[in-house]
C-alpha cells in the first residue's frame, strides 16, 4: 500500500513539474485611440513530449509489426507447401506399398493354388 502511495505520489509531482504556462499579452488600439491590454494564459500539462517523436516512433513499431507478420505468413506459407508435398509423398508412398502387398498376396494366393492343385493331384495317385 506504501508503495502505491509513493508512486501516486511521484506522478503527481511528475505532472506538477511539467506543467507548462504560456502567458500572451495583446494591445490593440482602439478607433478613438485608446489602447486595450490582453492578456491570456495558457495552461499545458504533460510531459511535454514531442508528438512528432511519438509519432515517428508509432509508425516505425507499425512498420515492424507489419513486416513481421509478412515474414510470419511467408513461412506459413512455405511450410504448407512443404506439408503439402510431403503429403503427396506419402500418399505415393503408400499406393506403393498397397501395390507390393497386393502383388505379394496374389503371388501367395498362387503358390497356395499351385500347391493345392498338387496335393490334390498327389492324393489322386
Amino acid at each position: 500500500m506504501k508503495k502505491q502511495i509513493l508512486a501516486a505520489i511521484a506522478v503527481s509531482a511528475i505532472f506538477v513539474a511539467c506543467t507548462k504556462s504560456t502567458t500572451k499579452t495583446e494591445q490593440v488600439e482602439n478607433p478613438d485611440g485608446s489602447v486595450t491590454t490582453t492578456t491570456t494564459t495558457e495552461t499545458t500539462t504533460g510531459l511535454g513530449m514531442d508528438t512528432a517523436k511519438v509519432d515517428q516512433a508509432k509508425n516505425d513499431i507499425k512498420t515492424k509489426v507489419d513486416n513481421a507478420g509478412d515474414k510470419i505468413e511467408s513461412t506459413a506459407e512455405k511450410a504448407k507447401a512443404d506439408i503439402h508435398e510431403v503429403g503427396k509423398d506419402i500418399k505415393e508412398g503408400a499406393q506403393d506399398v498397397s501395390k507390393d502387398v497386393k502383388n505379394t498376396a496374389a503371388t501367395g494366393a498362387q503358390k497356395v493354388e499351385d500347391a493345392a492343385k498338387k496335393l490334390k493331384e498327389d492324393l489322386k495317385k
